[in-house]
């Protein structure tokens, strides 16, 4: 009973004459923000609940769910007690530390986010979530509300409080809330209701707990601060290794910090995004977990993280990709994407007890694309390495013969059918996009063993790579579309290909380009991908991607549209001009934190898994390749 009374708290209830409607207590995905420490993370709304975390790594079972469940997923909330508040948002200058901000006219209450990360009091490799309430002016009654839900809701627990706390006990895990307000349980979370007046502080502590161990570890509001000025000094060093002093330059720095966070500092891996299954269309079926590392993030993470002076964060990644290379599947080639620990099973299934995101469902996690066969890694793998090792550090001949290996399979195997960089599931086509990455692959392994004078089958890469150029110049163009279309005897134009100029497979000002680019500019009603700036991957009504539903616009998509245009524009001002107002007005689709998720809605809401590092890697590169050719 004590649970219900807190759940039917999160929800508005509006009496009409003839019926009761229910406004659901989803938050918009744009309403949060992101704290984390490098091995997890949290989302925190902006009414100061946390609806996502799992502990305690990123790919780790949910703790709080309240995100794809709101009733049974779980969450942790910190509000206070009033009628007409104003709320508030934001990070500290150059962290990744969220402070959200409650004003009424009784007074300003805040509550501050953060997992500690460096020398901090609490030492250098604890676990934690830090929530620090501060009364700042007046008088409020605040509210408190921590009802975990391991598992992904589907272990019970139970609930032991103490002068120090509470803990909570599952059969895989035990969890305390650390805190020096006393608590009462109701049902399966505690709650606490505080009357602070200015000056007065608070502070809730969720930490991993020995199966017998109390909660004895309380923090003294003193040390809470002790550890925020830790962390806030941690991040500010971290910012002032980037390098990038061009136009949009906080911006910038919110993608890398926001990138930061999305690594695992065990490995170097960065994951697609901290969360699953939040839906690319509200109420359909595309929903997939993303807490993973996929090689085609390589490039793209490499390329935009040393192009601004995080080269060490390069680094890491790059040894994450070496041991990859290492593990190659019996037939020499490579798997598409692994966990953050390297593993390579990533069943999926379906989790039916949570209804999902606004009802979304199903609700996935794992991912069954691992599986798949898309050919595009192996450009993005070796553009990778090829640009590491000429803004890096040299590579290894051992990383060398396992790149010959997989540049070998490359060369025998391009003419295949993939499911591509978009991974549908509606059957095997010859992707152009797949072909062209195929095309990279070859070109960067000719350019390496060039430069490092490595051993190499050059004559056999050679005419492989020569055949790839020609097919795709005959099969990928559309004479009647005069452009390059999605796959081989399709008139469907794909998003994908503007990576052609951007990857120097031709010319950005070639002829078949520049009408590519007027292709896509057109309205999808004129049979191209750009609405108001905002750029769709492909045409859902005319590609059979094996799933229901409409999708919205992809970030990463009109980035890469912007860094195209960049280039065209060097020899035509009105492409470049167009570029920037396209990449400014983007700039404007974030969130109050300067955050995106995969796609912009219809109505320009957020949707998919949130915050999405692919999208935020392509602000960096179009950020800075257009500040270079406005210079």
């Amino acid at each position: 009973m004590g649970r219900q009374v807190s759940i039917k708290m999160r929800r508005l209830t509006i009496l009409t004459p003839s019926l009761y409607l229910y406004i659901m207590a989803y938050q918009q995905i744009e309403n949060y923000g992101i704290i984390g420490n490098m091995l997890t993370s949290a989302l925190v709304g902006t009414d100061g609940s946390i609806d996502w975390m799992c502990y305690p790594h990123f790919d780790s079972p949910s703790i709080f769910a309240g995100i794809l469940d709101e009733n049974n997923g779980g969450y942790f909330k910190i509000t206070p007690l009033k009628d007409n508040l104003t709320k508030k948002q934001f990070y500290w200058p150059d962290t990744n530390v969220l402070i959200t901000r409650f004003m009424s006219k009784d007074g300003v209450c805040e509550v501050v986010d953060y997992m500690p990360v460096g020398k901090t009091k609490i030492g250098n490799n604890e676990n934690r979530l830090v929530r620090w309430v501060k009364m700042i002016r007046g008088k409020m009654k605040i509210r408190v509300e921590c009802f975990p839900s391991f598992n992904y809701a589907r272990d019970t627990h139970k609930v032991i409080l103490n002068s120090h706390g509470a803990g909570f006990y599952s059969e895989i895990l035990n969890l305390g809330l650390a805190t020096s307000v006393p608590l009462k349980q109701e049902g399966t979370g505690v709650v606490a209701e505080i009357e602070m007046k200015c000056g007065d502080t608070a502070n809730f502590v969720i930490k991993e707990l020995a199966a017998k161990e109390g909660c004895e570890s309380c923090f003294a509001d003193n040390v809470a601060y002790e550890g925020l000025v830790d962390t806030i000094d941690y991040w500010n060093r971290w910012v002032e290794l980037c390098t990038y002093k061009g136009r949009w330059r906080e911006t910038v720095i919110r993608s890398a910090l926001t990138l930061k966070l999305l690594t695992f500092a065990p490995t170097g891996a960065i994951v697609a995004a901290p969360t699953c299954s939040l839906p690319e269309s509200i109420g359909g079926e595309r929903n997939w977990d993303y807490r993973y590392t996929w090689i085609r993030d390589a490039a793209f993470t490499l390329y935009a993280l040393m192009r601004i002076g995080f080269t060490e964060e390069a680094e890491h990644f790059m040894q994450w990709i070496d041991e990859r290379c290492h593990e190659l599947n019996p037939d020499g080639s490579l798997q598409l994407m692994y966990g953050i620990d390297g593993r390579h099973d990533l069943d999926e299934m379906s989790l039916n007890h949570l209804e999902g995101y606004k009802k979304s469902e199903p609700v996935r996690i794992g991912n069954g694309a691992h599986k798949q066969l898309q050919l595009d890694i192996y450009g993005e793998l070796m553009d990778a390495v090829y640009l590491y090792n000429k803004y890096g550090s040299a590579i290894s001949y051992d990383l060398w013969t396992q790149l010959r290996k997989l540049v070998n399979w490359v060369a025998a195997n391009w003419n295949k059918k993939d499911e591509g960089i978009w991974e549908v599931r509606g059957g095997k086509q010859h992707f152009v996009y797949s072909k062209l990455m195929c095309w990279v692959a070859l070109d960067r392994a000719l350019r390496l063993s060039e430069k490092r004078s490595f051993p190499a089958d050059r004559t056999y890469w050679i005419e492989q790579r020569d055949k790839i150029f020609e097919e795709i110049m005959e099969k990928g163009w559309n004479q009647e579309k005069q452009s390059f279309v999605q796959y081989y005897g399709s008139s469907t134009l794909d998003a994908a290909n503007l990576m052609m100029p951007l990857t120097f497979f031709v010319s950005p000002t070639d002829k078949r380009i520049l009408s590519t680019l007027e292709a896509t500019l057109k309205d999808p009603e004129e049979g191209g991908l750009v609405s108001d700036s905002l750029v769709y991957r492909y045409n859902v009504k005319e590609t059979d991607d094996g799933l229901r539903g409409e999708e919205g616009t992809f970030n990463i998509c009109t980035f890469w549209l912007v860094e195209a245009l960049t280039r065209a524009g060097r020899k035509d001002k009105k492409k470049l001009e167009k570029a920037r107002l396209m990449f400014e007005q983007m700039l404007t689709y974030a969130n109050h934190l300067g955050l995106y998720a995969e796609e912009t809605g219809p109505h320009g809401e957020a949707l998919g898994n949130f915050p999405q590092a692919f999208t935020h890697l392509s602000l960096i590169s179009a950020a800075y390749n257009l500040d270079k050719a406005l210079k």
